[in-house]
Parts: C-alpha cells; structure tokens; sequence
C-alpha cells in the first residue's frame, strides 16, 4: 500500500505550474477505443514467447478510465501496487481496481506500459517526464525514475526550472534538484521573472529561502576559491623567489653574484626563473639604497622580508651563500616574537605551495626538474 506521505506527494502535483511541459489531452473516447478489453500493448507482440492470459485487475485514472493489467506483472515490478493488490477487498464479488490519480491518462498508460517492457521512448518522457517522475516515485520502481531524472535534466530551463525544482524536492531526485539549483542560481534574474517563481513565492515560501540561501553559499564559495587561487599563486612566486635567491647568491646571474665570482658573460634575460630578472634590480637597488637602514624605502622593505623568508626555509645556514641567513637564524632564536607564528605559516604556505606545483606538472618533467635542482650544491641548502 502506499504510504500516506506518497500519497500527499502525488496529489501535490497538480499544485504546480507547468508553463514549459504543457499536459497533452486526449478524449477518453479514443483512449477508451484504443486499449479497452486489452492491454496496454500488444500481448501477443514479439517481446513475450507466450500468450498472457486474460487481464485480472483494472487500474484506474483521474479521468475515470480503466486500463485493464494482470496483477502478477504489476506486483513484481513494484513493491507498492504489490501491497495495494494484497489488501483485503470490502466485498469479494468487486472488481479488483488500482486507482493512479493526479496524473492524465496518456502517462498513466505509459507507466504501466513501462511495468510490463522496461521501456520508455523519448517522446513519451519528453511529453510526460514530470508525471512520470512522481509515479515512479510513489510506486517505487527505480529504473523509471533514474530515466526521468536523467531526462528532465537534460530538458531544464529557465521557464520551467522552478517547477522542476519542486518536483525534485518531493520525488527525493538530490541529482535532479542540485542540477536545477545550479541552474537558478547561474541566471538567477531570469528566474524571478518566470511565472514560476512568482508562484513559489506565494505558495512556498521555506524553497524560495532554500534557493536565496544556496545562491549565497555559491557566491561565497566563489569568492573562497578565487582568493585561494591569488593566495596560491602568491606563494608559488615566493617560492620561486627564494630558489631564484639561492641561484643568484650561488651562482650569479646576469650583473648580479657572489663577490668572490666574475659576472656571468651571457647579459641576457635569465632564463632559468621568470622572477630572477625583477629580483636582480631589487638586490641591485637594496645594496645602493641610503634609506634602508631608517625604514622608509619599501623596495627595500621587501627584500628584507625576501631574506627573512629564506632564513626561516633554509636548513643549512652555516653553508649557505645567501646574505644575511646565518644572522636571521640566531636572531629568530634570540628574540621570540609575537609575529613568530605569522612567519612560521607563510613558510609552510611557501613550501606547500612548491610542492603542489612540482605534483601537478608531467612526470618527466618533474624528473628532469630534480635532477637539475640537485645538481646545485647551493639549492640542496633548502628543505622542500
């Protein structure tokens, strides 16, 4: 038997607006003509080896129509009519009936259809796809149901997205209504002037919160995952910054090296790092600057943070090139600083964010990319 709360689903389904999946109408006349004292498709086609016998239940549409069915079929294909079927009748000499209301006739026909074949065309579930969707679900055959969500998805739009959306929430489809959610919130300004929305907005007012709310929770997870991006490609340049750092003060590059090396003869762009350029005038103009030691010159400013940075990653000062790297380290542990725990995070950012870079490029490359770091004496100083 069908549950009370499947029951209240069903007859909830001529409450919504279907502007976009008009209801197609037929005459009972000619419905009546077609498959009375039959059923709903030709016993004796090809897709059965033998005879059915005479039909032994009749189920019964909104509009009054018998369609005519054999209890068997109909209980093996569904849990629910198995029930309805198995309850006691008030009077044995009655007609064993199985009303399927709410729902037109012509949808009702290809249900049982469907019980009977497992088949379902595509007009049929584009003409009767929402009625379908909540049969199946009231009657519990999943293979129905799986079709006629995967069907209304492909057939959303802005017109009929809201009604779709209703429907979802009662039938329990989650793929269905998350597919319907993105829809509303991606154009969101065409939705409100639907004929559907203005109906949600006077009959369901706890969706229309649940639609606003989810819109808010994407626009907020665009925003996380833009600043995340930034954030990561920030500390990728940093990374990348403390290795061009080390190749300088190691190996020299271009006008800029260590004073015990002569400068390089090739006065072209580097072409190991694309931040060995700019790093190369920042060095340049730290050495020549006559305001860094009194704080006002912010080129200068980031240097000092450049060498801090490195100080903090290095995890051999007593080898290292860099300037400055030894004294950071003693000072970091002479003084304990409130903003100690700020520099230890960015190292951890810097150092993930390296990582993260190394594993998403292709396999070789990344092999080749060791081996022409480890063959630095000065990179193997940091600790990756």
């Amino acid at each position: 038997m069908a549950s009370q709360e499947d029951s209240q689903r069903l007859s909830l389904l001529h409450k919504i607006r279907r502007r976009s999946l008009p209801t197609p109408t037929m005459s009972p006349t000619n419905f009546s003509d077609e498959i009375s004292g039959h059923s709903p498709f030709p016993i004796n086609s090809d897709q059965f080896s033998v005879e059915l016998p005479e039909p032994d239940v009749q189920v019964i549409t909104s509009g009054g129509l018998h369609i005519p069915a054999h209890r068997s079929i109909l209980a093996s294909a569904s849990p629910v009519l198995e029930s309805t079927i198995d309850r006691p009748r008030k009077h044995r000499s009655s007609e064993r009936t199985i009303p399927i209301l709410g729902v037109p006739c012509e949808a009702v026909a290809v249900f049982v259809r469907f019980l009977y074949t497992s088949k379902c065309s595509e007009e049929e579930l584009d003409k009767f796809g929402i009625h379908l969707l909540a049969v199946s679900h009231v009657f519990l055959v999943p293979q129905l149901k799986q079709r006629c969500t995967k069907a209304l998805a492909e057939r959303l739009t802005i017109d009929n997205v809201v009604d779709v959306l209703q429907l979802a929430r009662l039938c329990d489809a989650p793929d269905l209504y998350l597919r319907c959610m993105k829809l509303a919130s991606k154009d969101f300004k065409s939705v409100e002037k639907t004929e559907g929305w203005k109906f949600l907005q006077d009959h369901d007012p706890w969706l229309e919160l649940q639609i606003l709310q989810f819109i808010d929770e994407t626009e907020l997870r665009k925003k996380r995952r833009q600043r995340h991006v930034k954030e990561q490609s920030l500390y990728l340049q940093l990374s990348e910054a403390m290795v061009c750092l080390e190749h300088i003060c190691t190996e020299g590059c271009t006008n800029v090296g260590p004073y015990d090396m002569e400068p390089t003869k090739n006065k072209g762009p580097c072409s190991k790092f694309n931040t060995c350029q700019g790093l190369q005038l920042l060095i340049r103009h730290f050495a020549t600057c006559k305001r860094r030691m009194n704080g006002g010159c912010s080129r200068c400013k980031r240097m000092w943070q450049l060498l801090r940075l490195h100080s903090s990653i290095c995890d051999q000062p007593d080898l290292c090139r860099v300037p400055l790297c030894r004294e950071f380290k003693l000072k970091a542990k002479q003084e304990k600083k409130r903003d100690e725990e700020r520099w230890k995070l960015l190292v951890r950012k810097v150092v993930s964010a390296k990582a993260i870079s190394s594993l998403s490029l292709p396999k070789r490359k990344r092999e080749e990319e060791g081996r022409e770091i480890t063959d630095h004496p000065g990179i193997r100083n940091f600790q990756l």
